[in-house]
């Protein structure tokens, strides 16, 4: 009989010390709301910021969901899901997203969807996975807020590519410095009345000056590029057209970052320099005497041609995922959900408006 108790009292010692150590973590539920909740946002947020080569900066609308689990030895991995909304600043701009105005639903708003996972540890975070979408918002939705407001248009239609080529061509008849190259065609939108295209596009300046470059294709490209971004209105007259242009030059700076996992730095832009030109085409200048190819330069990220923004889908696809953060914390999922009911405090509230 002592036998059999001490044989008992082994075999729950045993099993105690074999039990795996993930079964006693236990995950937080934290609030939407809560002030560590959006600094980690905020954190993700400034990640896809960070990374983005092409279109327009983010900004955080809504925290849809967040779930914290522990990560052995140290930290914690925060699990979340939030919304963010394009803003009017490019990619290139410098300007902070704190200080850049959102995009609003008669304009046709961009709204983005992420998930994201994000390591913290001695009070920073750092992001470890993130798979974002974007779209636009419906025509029906534009409609109810502005009924002739224009929708945005494929970034290469011809009719876009042609109001970009006249804008950059009226743009460097009256520059005295470099000769500026098309780099992408952010956003276009056709008015109906008076018939005109408006685009958004980015250019950069090659390595010589205007009065040096016969073609601008033929120009070498600085190693520090210097960038700007243009807004143009071709408006189709009688027996002519009318192009207004609106650029802004910013200060030289090394070329845009790529999408990378977590681990490499991402440099600042460096502060702008604004250099704003209102433009019109020159006397008898020949618009097409810039012939740059369509949408961006070369497609190095494969988006499709026939898009109307820049899907955050192509740029975020769960790359940068660390599994030594993760590991531990799957091993809690199951323990960590059977802890208790969950309080309901999640969506948390909308910064903006919703699309």
């Amino acid at each position: 009989m002592k036998s059999l108790v001490l044989l008992l009292c082994l075999a729950q010692l045993w099993g105690c010390h074999s039990a795996p150590q993930g079964q006693v973590l236990q995950y937080r539920q934290l609030n939407c709301d809560d002030p560590e909740t959006e600094e980690a946002a905020l954190a993700a947020v400034d990640y896809i910021n960070q990374n983005l080569p092409s279109g327009y900066k983010h900004t955080l609308n809504q925290i849809d969901k967040v779930t914290v689990w522990p990560r052995r030895p140290f930290g914690e991995v925060f699990e979340m899901e939030i919304d963010t909304l394009e803003t009017t600043c490019h990619a290139l701009d410098p300007t902070p997203v704190a200080n850049c105005s959102v995009r609003q639903l008669m304009e046709h708003a961009v709204e983005g969807e992420c998930d994201f996972r994000l390591l913290k540890l001695n009070g920073q975070f750092s992001v470890v996975y993130a798979k974002c979408d974007s779209s636009p918002d419906s025509a029906e939705d534009v409609r109810k807020v502005c009924q002739d407001c224009p929708l945005l248009a494929p970034l290469n239609d011809t009719r876009a590519v042609h109001a970009a080529d006249a804008a950059l061509a009226a743009f460097n008849a009256q520059n005295n410095g470099s000769v500026f190259q098309l780099e992408e065609i952010s956003r276009v939108q056709f008015v109906p009345l008076p018939p005109s295209t408006y685009v958004e596009f980015t250019m950069s300046a090659p390595d010589c000056v205007a009065k040096e470059a016969t073609e601008a294709a033929k120009c070498k490209l600085l190693a520090q590029k210097q960038y700007g971004f243009c807004k143009a209105t071709l408006t189709e007259k009688l027996n002519r057209e009318e192009v207004a242009v609106t650029c802004t030059v910013f200060q030289s700076q090394p070329a845009a970052p790529q999408p990378q996992p977590e681990g490499a730095d991402v440099a600042g832009l460096a502060p702008a320099v604004d250099q704003d030109v209102l433009a019109s085409p020159p006397s008898g200048a020949d618009a097409h005497a810039h012939h740059s190819p369509p949408f961006i330069l070369g497609n190095p990220l494969g988006f499709p041609l026939h898009l109307m923004h820049y899907d955050l889908r192509h740029l975020f696809v769960g790359g940068g995922l660390r599994m030594t953060a993760l590991g531990e914390a799957r091993k809690t999922r199951a323990v960590g959900a059977a802890a208790g009911p969950a309080v309901p405090l999640c969506p948390g509230r909308i910064r903006h408006f919703k699309v």
